[in-house]
């Protein structure tokens, strides 16, 4: 990607999903945290809505169906510079379809883990919203 790019920060919209108490997380391949746990998720496109984003989003990653999608969080993301961020967190209660791996090429395995089973390393912004749910803090800035 050109440096000029990384001039604007881009949205991005993370998914952290609820099932029977855990919560799903893929390891990410081949793209900035490679190797880091995240929740499913990606850049916001033009017009689109956060709930859309999310919808689309996990259906092209895992293949799965969501309900009760809800605000968690608001990040300034700088930790994988030149690569800037405006994190929006959301969160979501599972409906229906066993998660597969859709987009090899970005994204390992998908597994659920419960909050006190959490796999390491996490990428940022999944570490992020865990902070969010351990302790009810909605805002994060960069600095």
């Amino acid at each position: 990607m050109p440096e000029q790019e990384y001039i604007r920060p881009k949205v991005g919209v993370g998914v952290m999903i609820f099932k029977d108490g855990k919560i799903l997380l893929g390891q990410r391949k081949n793209v900035h945290g490679a190797g880091e746990y995240a929740f499913p998720g990606g850049h916001v496109e033009h017009l689109e809505s956060f709930a859309d984003c999310a919808n689309r989003e996990i259906a092209e990653e895992c293949g799965i169906k969501v309900k009760n999608i809800r605000f968690q969080l608001l990040a300034n993301v700088t930790k994988y510079a030149p690569k800037h961020y405006a994190h929006i967190g959301l969160m979501a209660d599972w409906e229906s379809g066993e998660p597969r791996v859709l987009e090899p090429e970005k994204q390992g395995n998908w597994a659920w883990f419960g909050l006190s089973e959490l796999p390491a390393p996490l990428f940022e912004t999944a570490r992020l919203q865990i902070e969010a749910i351990k302790t009810g803090k909605i805002f994060f800035d960069s600095k």
